[in-house]
């Protein structure tokens, strides 16, 4: 007895799309659950690493934003780096801003003072008093592929996302403080359970490795691509010397992260306010 042979065409969707199914079960995605409402039930991440990532290239693929003049109130993410009141943030948080605050209840604010770096994405703020500082870990060196935490207010809402590095690129920057400079680059593969689309108001948060020790700052996102994009350790290196700020020394590990905890560690860091939103008032 002989089975009729199916139409080809038959074939070459089942081929196809186990193609698919084996391609997407294969992407990595580690949401996390709302703020304040954590279950460890996020799926494992592996911890394999890459290469050591190479020196700042002039020669690495540029990406461009265009920076636009304040047209009214924006807020943004700070880091606590020194508990007398020291804080950093992603420069276009604050740039051009009348007066700068960090939310510290409901309704309630801290003045800041802001110092900006001219030739990179990141500034400080000082505040009168401040909160336990992140430790930084801006020497140790990168590797292709290690992870990265980012807590913040995108949306203006408590929320976290997860990452991958991937390399370096160039940021260039035209309109207001039009420069190039070096960034990093990482794929997300986790945000926020419910959190949907832009991550607007997540720059100026710390990228955090397995450690809870300060890479760089948070700076853009290409939604398109899935990518976030990050100051470099040496920029934000840059900002503490220039600014000639002397930090305290912290611990050189903070809280240990992983895809498990990445949410209740975030919203941790946001209850002590060594996590804080900002508003720029114009």
């Amino acid at each position: 007895m002989s089975f009729p042979r199916p139409p080809d065409w038959l074939i070459y969707v089942a081929v196809v799309g186990g193609l698919l199914y084996a391609a997407v079960s294969q992407r990595e995605h580690v949401d996390a659950p709302p703020p304040s409402s954590f279950s460890p039930v996020t799926p494992p991440v592996g911890s394999a690493q890459g290469a050591l990532l190479a020196p700042a290239s002039p020669f690495d693929p540029s990406v461009t934003v265009d920076v636009a003049d304040r047209t009214g109130p924006s807020t943004g993410t700070a880091f606590s780096v020194a508990s007398s009141g020291v804080w950093i943030t992603a420069r276009h948080v604050i740039d051009g801003c009348r007066q700068a605050a960090l939310v510290v209840g409901e309704g309630r604010g801290v003045a800041a003072r802001a110092h900006i770096d001219p030739r990179g994405e990141a500034a400080l703020l000082s505040t009168e008093g401040g909160s336990p500082a992140l430790p930084l870990d801006l020497a140790a060196p990168l590797r292709e592929g290690e992870a990265a935490y980012h807590p913040g207010f995108p949306q203006g809402r408590p929320g976290e996302t997860a990452s991958r590095l991937l390399g370096r690129e160039n940021l260039v920057v035209h309109g207001r403080g039009a420069r190039t400079e070096p960034v990093l680059v990482w794929a997300e593969v986790g945000r926020t359970d419910g959190l949907k689309g832009s991550l607007g108001g997540l720059s100026g948060a710390p990228a955090l490795d397995s450690q809870g020790r300060v890479l760089g700052v948070t700076i853009a996102e290409a939604p398109r691509r899935g990518r976030i994009y990050t100051t470099t350790p040496e920029t934000v290196q840059r900002l503490i010397e220039e600014s000639r700020t002397t930090l305290p020394v912290v611990a050189a590990s903070g809280t240990p992260i992983t895809p498990q905890t990445y949410g209740k560690v975030a919203d941790g860091l946001r209850r002590d306010l060594r996590v804080a939103q900002v508003v720029c008032l114009t």
